[in-house]
């Protein structure tokens, strides 16, 4: 399975097996997800990474 990198509403960022409906656009970019930092349901969206 390909990992997800996210960010949660408090800015914690983990990476994610399970992004449902990622390609949804008409939902917009964000789901809600358990943090595993805070231990909460929050608002998630996907991360864009940089490379340097």
């Amino acid at each position: 399975m390909e990992r997800t990198v996210v960010r949660c509403a408090d800015g914690h960022v983990f990476s994610t097996t399970s992004f449902p409906m990622q390609k949804a656009e008409r939902l917009g970019p964000g789901r809600l997800l358990r943090c595993p930092r805070c231990a909460r349901l929050r608002s998630v969206v996907p991360v864009t990474l940089q490379k340097r």
